[in-house]
């Protein structure tokens, strides 16, 4: 009796240890094939091939070459500051679509370069999506900015905008159950609310803004990780506030290397 039960202890433990190493080889092939498995809805808004549905939009004035010069496209992707020497001085820019856009799911890929320019050399990584512009063509146009920055991925930045978000009573990051804030006026152009938690991971991540209206989800890797809730922007003639439900949206290139893809519109 006493063999037989530890026969069948043995057993029981490689079973388990071999449930668990087929648990840890699904996990790592999923993760490898995360990039390619994501179901991409929607119309491209970037085909791989051409910046037909883009326009340029930098800082420098003096810049006077192509949008291809600062958002070249190699095997498919957008490859942003791609022949410019480290450390070097670099204009910001930004690619801004043609059309406005309302309602809808907004999805894209990126990752980051090594290359890191002048004035931001020192400084950590950073782009963002902005989207609902409105006013004048510039690198940081009136509307809501989705962050792209290393270890701050998904903090809003509403600029020219009133927003307001739901913040944690304690570290006043994003919380879904957190209390609304307001934030914005008509004299201050930067207003800042903090993602919940960092999801950003090595290489490819995925981004999805899902816009209704005045409000927006931002999800990081499948992780929400902020909200916008009831946009406006300010009618200056008529001194009030109004809906901010629409717009152009912008992508940006702001002193480092990076790459986009995948770049799809869902509109509902």
């Amino acid at each position: 009796m006493r063999s037989l039960k530890k026969i069948i202890f043995v057993f029981l433990i490689i079973v388990t240890s071999s449930c668990k190493d087929k648990v840890e080889t699904a996990i790592n092939v999923s993760n490898d094939l995360t990039e390619d498995i994501i179901d991409f809805k929607g119309i491209p808004l970037f085909n791989g091939e051409n910046l037909d549905t883009w326009y340029l939009v930098v800082k420098d004035s003096s810049f006077s070459g192509e949008k291809e010069d600062l958002f070249a496209i190699e095997d498919g992707t957008i490859h942003v500051y791609p022949t410019q020497e480290h450390n070097s001085i670099q204009t910001y820019a930004g690619l801004m679509t043609n059309k406005v856009y309302s309602n809808y799911k907004l999805t894209l890929q990126y990752k980051w370069g090594v290359k890191k320019f002048a004035p931001r050399d020192n400084f950590v990584r950073d782009a963002g999506v902005i989207f609902h512009q409105f006013g004048p063509d510039v690198i940081w146009p009136t509307g809501v900015e989705c962050q792209i920055q290393e270890g701050d991925t998904g903090d809003i930045w509403a600029i020219g905008a009133k927003v307001t978000s739901k913040v944690s009573r304690v570290i006043r990051n994003y919380d879904p159950n957190g209390e609304l804030v307001t934030r914005g006026t008509p004299k201050e152009k930067f207003q800042r609310f903090h993602r919940s938690y960092d999801w950003e991971i090595p290489g490819w991540n995925t981004l999805e803004i899902e816009v209704k209206g005045d409000c927006a989800k931002y999800t990081l890797n499948g992780h929400v990780v902020n909200e916008v809730i009831d946009m406006q922007k300010y009618n200056e003639e008529l001194g009030i506030y109004e809906p901010l439900t629409s717009g152009k949206i912008l992508i940006q290139a702001e002193g480092a290397e990076l790459y986009y893809r995948n770049i799809f519109i869902e509109e509902f």
